[in-house]
């Protein structure tokens, strides 16, 4: 509660990722007021895709980076979606710059959707060979829970995401809720073959994407409709076949008329009462003005991504 004893918001979402958005998705379709906070800019869909439906020779360089440009970024420059079209998407390396004790390539994007924006939408469910692996295995610590546990939830996720792929039937890799895969070219084709008749125990498989192939009421009600297949996806789809927070979760929450948004806004730490032993609000900091704001919520959830929260 504030000073007034009012309540400002029923919760509060820290980050806008896909774990960011689909929470305020739920929480919204709930009835609850949400209130999502954002490091980064804002990014809507389709409008803030400037390089979606640009020809290769509309680019200066056609896409490629200048030579200086990846100098100064060489961290980002490993990422397979950075390059002329993408490039906005991407924090460079000298905004955020951390010191390698070994190799560690952190690729980061701070606006509306985060690196929903940019993953590569492979989307295969865990099965007990990896829940078990550290009790099986004899290191770190057992898992609370197990397959079991999620496959409902697997399932609930993946009718609203829209998953292409094949229910292949593989223990360690338990089948999704599938759309129709895309087709295999003639080279997989051949692979697959070779290895299936050489090796029964081994599988080539064409991945689970989150690409809408044939889109269902679910995906039509999202405002979202059929994969184009123009591997231009890194630069905002503007079909919303492929899964974004963007296109999908955040887009949701918003037509329930329970969602705010606050873009811009550096989260500076969760508060905690100790007396109800719960978070209670954030204290966050405008990144435009430096001006400080305290925000309270019945729950707090954070969902900023891992490393930037740690």
């Amino acid at each position: 509660m504030d000073k007034n004893g009012m309540i400002e918001f029923d919760a509060i979402v820290i980050g806008s990722g896909i774990t960011g958005g689909w929470a305020a998705k739920e929480f919204c379709d709930k009835g609850l007021k949400t209130l999502v906070i954002e490091r980064g800019r804002m990014v809507e869909h389709a409008k803030d895709y400037p390089t979606a439906m640009k020809n290769p020779w509309e680019f200066d360089h056609r896409l490629r980076l200048p030579l200086e440009e990846r100098k100064k970024n060489p961290i980002a420059s490993k990422c397979y979606a950075y390059d002329e079209a993408t490039e906005h998407f991407f924090v460079k390396d000298k905004d955020h710059p951390y010191i390698q004790e070994k190799p560690f390539d952190w690729i980061r994007g701070y606006q509306v959707g985060g690196k929903s924006l940019l993953w590569a939408r492979q989307t295969q469910r865990w099965s007990n060979f990896e829940f078990e692996a550290p009790k099986r295995d004899g290191f770190a610590v057992d898992w609370p829970i197990r397959y079991k546990d999620i496959e409902s939830w697997y399932s609930y996720v993946e009718k609203f995401v829209g998953i292409s792929g094949n229910r292949d039937g593989i223990p360690n890799l338990p089948d999704s809720e599938c759309l129709p895969p895309f087709e295999m070219n003639a080279v997989e084709k051949h692979i697959k073959q070779r290895i299936e008749a050489e090796c029964v125990d081994r599988h080539a498989i064409i991945g689970r994407c989150a690409h809408i192939t044939d889109p269902q009421p679910i995906h039509l009600e999202q405002g979202r409709s059929k994969s184009m297949s123009r591997t231009l996806c890194h630069r905002g789809c503007p079909y919303g076949a492929y899964f974004s927070s963007n296109s999908s979760t955040l887009a949701w929450a918003k037509k329930t008329g329970n969602l705010t948004v606050e873009t811009n806004h550096v989260v500076h730490s969760v508060i905690y009462d100790e007396s109800l032993k719960k978070p209670v609000g954030v204290k966050a900091i405008d990144a435009d003005t430096n001006q400080r704001k305290v925000l309270y919520a019945d729950d707090i959830f954070l969902h900023a991504a891992n490393l930037n929260t740690n």
